[in-house]
C-alpha cells in the first residue's frame, strides 16, 4: 500500500513538472491575445474595478510581473502557470479527502486534460487565472463543512475561509457568486441546521466587505460594470438563436476535452442509477456548485451570444465526480491503474489540440484563410490574433522615424483606436516601445476601459496628430471613423505581417493631422 502511494505521489509530482514546463514553454513563445493585452491595462492603470471586470487580474499581474518592471508575455502569464501547478495539486488534494489518492491523481490528470484548465486558465492571463485557484480553495473548504451536521469548530471554521475565498473569486469573476447560489441550495435542501448558526452570517459577510471595492467604485462610476454585465445576458426581447445555444454548448465540450465530457456524462448517469462510488453529500453539494452555473448559461445562450469559458469553473466538480467513477471502474477491471484507457484518450487531445495550435498561431500550418484582396487577407484565419504585433510593433517603428525625418507628422503623435481591441494590442506591442500614448474615440461599449485611459493620458487637444492603424482582419476606414475630427486624414503606408514566409495579413498605417473638435467623454 505504502509504495502504492508513493507512485501515486511520485507520478503526481512528474505530472505538475511536465505541466509546468509546457505551460511556460507555450506563453514563453506565443505572443499575448486580444483579451490578455487588455488585461494588461488593469495592471497599467490599476482601479477597486474595471468597466467589464473585477480588479484581481490585474492585481495578480502587478504582483508577478513586480509592477510590470517585467514586461515580457512570460511574466505577465507568470501567475498563470503558477497557479494552474497549484491548481492541479489542489484537485488531488479535493478528490484523495473526497475518495482516496487514486482518485485525487485521476482528478489530477483529468484536469491537466481540459482546455480550459490547462490553456485558458494555465496558460494565458484571465480573470478565470484568479477565479480557478479561489474556486478550488472555496470548494475544499465547502467540502469540508457543509455537510457537517454537528456543526464542529473545524467545520466551522472552514465556512468562515470559503467566505474569504468565495469573496476573493467574486474579485476575480462575478460568476463565483454561484458558489454562494450552490451552498445556499445545498444547506436549503439538506443541511438547514447552518440557518441557525452565525457562522454562515459571518462568512457571507467576509465575502461581502471583500467585494465592497467592486460595490464603492460602481457607486462612483453609476454601476456601469454591473449594467454592462446584465445587459450580455438580457434576454428580453431577444429572439431564439439555436446558433448561440449551439455555439455554447459544443463549446463547453471543447474546452472541457470531449472525452473528459463523456467521461463525466458516464458518471453522471451512474450517479442518476444510484450507483455508490461517492459520498451522497458529497455528490449533492458538487452537483449544486456546478450545474446551476451551467445551465444558466446554456438558457441564456438560447437569446444571447456567450462564451463556453464563462462556466469553465463549473465543471471542476464534474471532474472530481468523475475522477471519483473512474477509480471506481479501475477498482473492478484493474489494468493500468495510474492511466486507464480514458484518461489516456483525453490527454492525446490535449496534446493534440497543443501541437496543432502552437503550430497553427507560429507557423501556419493549416491554411484557414483563402483571401487575397489586401484589405481582407487574414481576415478569417483566427490564429492570426495571437501573431504578427510583434513584426508591426518593429515596422511601425521605422516608419514613425521616417516620417520624424520628413517632418510629416508631430513628433508627439498619438495613436488612435476605435475599440478597445486592436487598442490594447497597439499600446502594448506598438506605442509602449516608442514611448507614445494609444487613446480611444468611440461609444463607451466599445472602448471600454480606454474611456478612463483617455483622461489618465491627458486625453485630447485642438490641433494634436494622430496615426491611426487598421488590420485587413478588421478593416475599418479612418475617414469613416475620423474625418469630421480632424483637419488632414492620408495614408501613410502598409506593413505586411510574413509568417512561413508568407504575407497572411497587413495593417494599414495613416497619418491624422490636425485635431479640430474634441471627442465627447464617455464617463
Amino acid at each position: 500500500m505504502e509504495d502504492k502511494e508513493n507512485k501515486i505521489k511520485k507520478t503526481l509530482i512528474r505530472l505538475i513538472i511536465i505541466s509546468t514546463v509546457i505551460r511556460a514553454f507555450i506563453a514563453f513563445f506565443i505572443e499575448l491575445g486580444n483579451d490578455e493585452v487588455y488585461y494588461w491595462t488593469y495592471a497599467l492603470y490599476p482601479d477597486w474595478s474595471h468597466f467589464d471586470h473585477p480588479p484581481m487580474v490585474g492585481f495578480i499581474i502587478q504582483m508577478f510581473s513586480f509592477d510590470l518592471f517585467f514586461q515580457d508575455e512570460i511574466f505577465l502569464r507568470l501567475s498563470s502557470i503558477i497557479f494552474g501547478s497549484i491548481n492541479t495539486w489542489l484537485i488531488f488534494l479535493i478528490a484523495k479527502k473526497l475518495k482516496n489518492s487514486i482518485t485525487g491523481l485521476y482528478a489530477a490528470l483529468l484536469f491537466t486534460a481540459s482546455i480550459y484548465c490547462f490553456v485558458i486558465a494555465g496558460i494565458f492571463i484571465l480573470p478565470d487565472t484568479p477565479q480557478l485557484l479561489f474556486w478550488l480553495l472555496s470548494m475544499y473548504f465547502l467540502l469540508n463543512s457543509l455537510p457537517d451536521k454537528s456543526q464542529s469548530k473545524k467545520s466551522r471554521n472552514y465556512l468562515l475561509l470559503a467566505g474569504v475565498t468565495i469573496g476573493l473569486g467574486m474579485l476575480s469573476k462575478y460568476t463565483s457568486v454561484f458558489l454562494w447560489f450552490g451552498a445556499g441550495l445545498y444547506i436549503l435542501f439538506y443541511n438547514r441546521n447552518w440557518l441557525k448558526s452565525k457562522t454562515i452570517y459571518l462568512s457571507l459577510l467576509l465575502s461581502l466587505i471583500l467585494v465592497l471595492p467592486i460595490l464603492i467604485w460602481n457607486i462612483q462610476n453609476d454601476f456601469i460594470s454591473f449594467t454592462f454585465q446584465g445587459e450580455r445576458v438580457d434576454v428580453t426581447g431577444s429572439m431564439l438563436r439555436l446558433d448561440y445555444f449551439a455555439t455554447e454548448f459544443f463549446g463547453q465540450i471543447f474546452y472541457n476535452n470531449p472525452v473528459n465530457f463523456v467521461i463525466i456524462i458516464f458518471a453522471l448517469i451512474a450517479i442518476f442509477r444510484k450507483k455508490k462510488f461517492l459520498n451522497s453529500q458529497h455528490v449533492r453539494l458538487l452537483l449544486f456548485l456546478s450545474l446551476p452555473l451551467i445551465f444558466t448559461f446554456l438558457v441564456f445562450s438560447l437569446f444571447r451570444s456567450t462564451l463556453p469559458h464563462w462556466t469553465g469553473p463549473a465543471y471542476l466538480s464534474l471532474i472530481l465526480i468523475a475522477a471519483a467513477y473512474l477509480e471506481e471502474l479501475s477498482v473492478r477491471k484493474p489494468g493500468k491503474v495510474l492511466f486507464p484507457v480514458p484518461i489516456q484518450f483525453s490527454l492525446y487531445f490535449l496534446i493534440i489540440i497543443l501541437i496543432l495550435g502552437f503550430g497553427q498561431i507560429n507557423y501556419g500550418w493549416l491554411n484557414l484563410d483563402k483571401s487575397t484582396d489586401v484589405k481582407t487577407l487574414g481576415k478569417n484565419d483566427f490564429s492570426l490574433d495571437m501573431y504578427g504585433w510583434e513584426q508591426l510593433g518593429e515596422k511601425f517603428s521605422n516608419i514613425v522615424e521616417r516620417d520624424k525625418k520628413q517632418n510629416l507628422i508631430d513628433t508627439n503623435a498619438v495613436i488612435i483606436s476605435y475599440r478597445w481591441f486592436p487598442a490594447a494590442n497597439l499600446d502594448y506591442y506598438v506605442a509602449r516601445q516608442l514611448n507614445k500614448k494609444v487613446l480611444a474615440i468611440g461609444s463607451l461599449e466599445r472602448i471600454h476601459k480606454y474611456a478612463w485611459i483617455n483622461k489618465k493620458r491627458g486625453g485630447f487637444n485642438k490641433g494634436m496628430d494622430a496615426y491611426f492603424i487598421t488590420t485587413s482582419r478588421d478593416f475599418k476606414s479612418p475617414y469613416d471613423l475620423y474625418e469630421n475630427y480632424f483637419e488632414k486624414i492620408e495614408p501613410a503606408d502598409t506593413i505586411p505581417i510574413i509568417r512561413s514566409g508568407k504575407n497572411v495579413k497587413n495593417f494599414f498605417v495613416f497619418r491624422m493631422i490636425g485635431l479640430q473638435r474634441i471627442p465627447a467623454k464617455q464617463n
